[in-house]
C-alpha cells in the first residue's frame, strides 16, 4: 500500500509540475521574463527548502534528465532551422562555438579567481561551464520574435554548436583537478574527435532517417513523430559512445531532416515541438529542485555571482564577440546585440553536475555560482532581447505564422503531398489570378489562408502578400512546382 501511494504521488506532482509548467509560460509572456526562469523558480518553490513538497539532490538523475531534454530541444531547433540561413552564417557560428567560448572562459576564469578566491583550475573549471550560450534558452526567447533573420541563425547555430568546446574543457580541467594524468596533445586530438566525427554522424544519421521516414509505409500516422525522436535518440547515443559530441550530431542530423521534404512533416514538427517544451519544463524544474536556496541565497553568494555574471555578461561575451566575428560583415549594432543575446542556460547547469559527481573540491560552491549566474544572465538578458533588437533597428517583418490545417487530411501512404508556400514580398505570385498561374498538370490549390481566414480558391482569387496557400500535387510534380514558384527546399 505504501509502495502504491508513493508511485501515486510522484504521478499526481508530475501532473501538477506539467500543469504548472504550461500555466508559468502565459505569465512568462505577459512578465516580459524568460519561461526557463520561471521553471527553476517554480522548482526552488516546490524544493525542500521552501514549501518541502519534493527533496531532490541526486545531481547523477538531474544530468540523466538535463541530457535526454537538451537531446529532443535541439531536434526540435534543428528541425526548425532553415539550412538556406544557417549556411550564410556558418562561419560566424563557427568562430563564436569555439574561439568565442575559449575568449569567454578566459576571461570569466580570470574573475573567478580573484573574486571567489579559489586556484585557477577550479577557475578555468568555472569558466568552462559558462562559457558557452545555451539552445534551450537561445530557441525560447529567440522564438516568435521578429528579429533580423541573419542574427537569429547566427544565434540559434552558434548555440548549437558550440556544447562540444565546452564540454571539452569542462571534462578536461576536471580530469586535471582529480589528477588523471592526461597528454595536453591528447586531450586535443579528443576536441577534434568530438567535433569531427559529431559532424560526420550527424549528417549519416540525419540522411538515414529522412530516407527511412519516406520509406517505410508505417500503420499509423502517429508513429512518424516517435520514429524521427527515435531516430534522435539513437545519434546521441551511438554518437556519445564512441566518445564523439552527442549534442552536435543531434543539431545536425535535426538540420538534414528537417530540410528533407518529408511524409507527415507537419506532424512531425507539432510534436517535436509539444514534447520540447515539456522537455524544457521538466528539465528547468528539476535543476531547480536541485538548488537549495538557503545555500544560494546568502550575502557571499549573491555579491560574488552577481560581480561574475556582470564580467560575463558586459567584459566577456563582447570580448569573445567582438574578438570572433571582426571579418563577418556585422556592424557595430548588430556586433552588440549578439553580445546581449548570448544567453546562458539548461547546458551549463548540466555541466556543473559534472564537478558534484566526480567529487571535484569546492564542487558545490562552483554549482552555486554557476547557477546564480545562468539564473541572472537568463533573468537580465533575456528579458530585455526584444526590447535591444527594436532600440538598436534590427528587427524585420513579422512573418505570417501558417496554422497547418490541412495536416487534418492524411494523406502519407498515398503518392501525393501537400505543399504549404507562404507568399512573401517580392513573390511572382502577387497580385496575380489563380487561373494566371502556372503550376504542373497534377498539382492543384486547395486553400489559401489570408490573415488567419479560410478563403476557398477559384479562378479569379487574387493572390496578396501574406497569404498562405496549400497545394495539392503528387510526388512526382514537387520538383518541378518548386522550381516554379521558387519555393525554398525545406
Amino acid at each position: 500500500m505504501l509502495q502504491h501511494f508513493d508511485t501515486d504521488y510522484f504521478i499526481l506532482l508530475l501532473s501538477l509540475l506539467l500543469l504548472l509548467g504550461v500555466i508559468t509560460t502565459k505569465f512568462s509572456t505577459r512578465l516580459g521574463v524568460p519561461a526557463l526562469v520561471l521553471f527553476i523558480i517554480l522548482g526552488m518553490v516546490m524544493g525542500s527548502d521552501v514549501l518541502g513538497l519534493i527533496y531532490f539532490d541526486n545531481a547523477s538523475v538531474a544530468q540523466l534528465i538535463g541530457v535526454l531534454a537538451l537531446i529532443i530541444i535541439l531536434f526540435e531547433g534543428g528541425l526548425q532551422t532553415k539550412w538556406s540561413s544557417v549556411k550564410k552564417v556558418a562561419g560566424p557560428s563557427l568562430s563564436l562555438a569555439t574561439l568565442g567560448v575559449i575568449l569567454t572562459t578566459t576571461v570569466v576564469a580570470i574573475g573567478a579567481k580573484f573574486i571567489l578566491g579559489i586556484d585557477w583550475l577550479e577557475a578555468f573549471l568555472i569558466g568552462s561551464i559558462v562559457g558557452s550560450t545555451d539552445a534551450a534558452a537561445v530557441f525560447s526567447v529567440l522564438a516568435g520574435q521578429n528579429v533580423k533573420e541573419k542574427l537569429s541563425a547566427t544565434l540559434e547555430a552558434e548555440s548549437g554548436t558550440n556544447d562540444p568546446m565546452a564540454v571539452f574543457l569542462t571534462l578536461s580541467v576536471i580530469q586535471l583537478l582529480v589528477g588523471d594524468n592526461s597528454n595536453v596533445f591528447i586531450l586535443i586530438l579528443t576536441f577534434f574527435w568530438q567535433m569531427g566525427i559529431g559532424l560526420l554522424l550527424g549528417l549519416l544519421f540525419g540522411k538515414l532517417a529522412s530516407r527511412s521516414i519516406n520509406k517505410i509505409a508505417l500503420d499509423s500516422s502517429g508513429l512518424y513523430p516517435v520514429l524521427a525522436l527515435a531516430f534522435a535518440i539513437l545519434t546521441y547515443s551511438v554518437t556519445a559512445m564512441v566518445n564523439a559530441s552527442g549534442l552536435l550530431a543531434v543539431y545536425v542530423a535535426a538540420l538534414v531532416i528537417g530540410n528533407r521534404d518529408l511524409t507527415y512533416r507537419h506532424s512531425i514538427l507539432r510534436f517535436n515541438e509539444g514534447f520540447a517544451w515539456m522537455m524544457q519544463i521538466l528539465m528547468f524544474v528539476i535543476l531547480g529542485l536541485l538548488v537549495f536556496p538557503s545555500q544560494l541565497m546568502n550575502w557571499d553568494i549573491i555579491w560574488k555571482g552577481l560581480l561574475l555574471s556582470i564580467i560575463l555578461i558586459v567584459i566577456a561575451r563582447p570580448i569573445a564577440v567582438f574578438a570572433s566575428i571582426p571579418f563577418y560583415k556585422f556592424n557595430i549594432r548588430e556586433m552588440i546585440f549578439i553580445s546581449w543575446a548570448g544567453l546562458r542556460g539548461a547546458v551549463p547547469i548540466v555541466l556543473a553536475t559534472f564537478p558534484l559527481i566526480a567529487g571535484v573540491e569546492n564542487s558545490q560552491l562552483i554549482f552555486n555560482i554557476v547557477f546564480f549566474v545562468v539564473l541572472t544572465s537568463a533573468l537580465i538578458q533575456g528579458s530585455t532581447i526584444p526590447l535591444f533588437a527594436k532600440k538598436l533597428r534590427l528587427t524585420g517583418e513579422t512573418k505570417p505564422k501558417s496554422p497547418h490545417t490541412l495536416e487534418l487530411v492524411s494523406i502519407g501512404k498515398a503518392n501525393a503531398e501537400f505543399i504549404e508556400l507562404e507568399v512573401s514580398g517580392g513573390n511572382q505570385l502577387i497580385n496575380k489570378q489563380l487561373k494566371d498561374v502556372e503550376l504542373p498538370e497534377k498539382a492543384l490549390v486547395n486553400a489559401i489562408i489570408r490573415k488567419n481566414e479560410l478563403i476557398p480558391p477559384r479562378g479569379d482569387t487574387k493572390i496578396y502578400e501574406g497569404d498562405i496557400l496549400y497545394i495539392l500535387t503528387d510526388k512526382g510534380s514537387i520538383k518541378s512546382l518548386k522550381d516554379m514558384l521558387n519555393i525554398d527546399d525545406h
